[in-house]
């Protein structure tokens, strides 16, 4: 997957960097937890901090435009965000696997 960011705002009013981006893959749409990763490691920064607000490709089309928000920290970030959108970009936990008998 590519992603070339085509606008970058600073809003220091809401401790952020607002992102305008577009993506090109093979293949299935990735999936969101991929854009957020591939997002964080081009920009070095934690994933935690950085909410997908939108994702969209066309019918039939391997590329895709987005829109993310990164934040400064996370305190501010649930104080901005509403809940269902940090529930949709929350991070899978991992699963616990427990030994039996033990």
């Amino acid at each position: 997957m590519d992603i070339n960011i085509t606008e970058d705002k600073n809003n220091a009013l809401l401790n952020r960097r607002e992102l305008m981006f577009d993506a090109t893959f093979e293949g299935s749409t990735p999936s969101r937890i991929d854009v957020r990763g591939k997002l964080a490691a081009m920009l070095n920064v934690p994933l935690e901090l950085v909410i997908l607000q939108k994702f969209e490709n066309s019918y039939g089309m391997s590329a895709a435009n987005g829109y993310a928000k990164i934040y400064e920290d996370a305190d501010r970030m649930k104080v901005v965000e509403k809940e269902y959108v940090l529930k949709r970009n929350e991070l899978p936990e991992a699963e616990v696997v427990e030994e039996a008998g033990e």
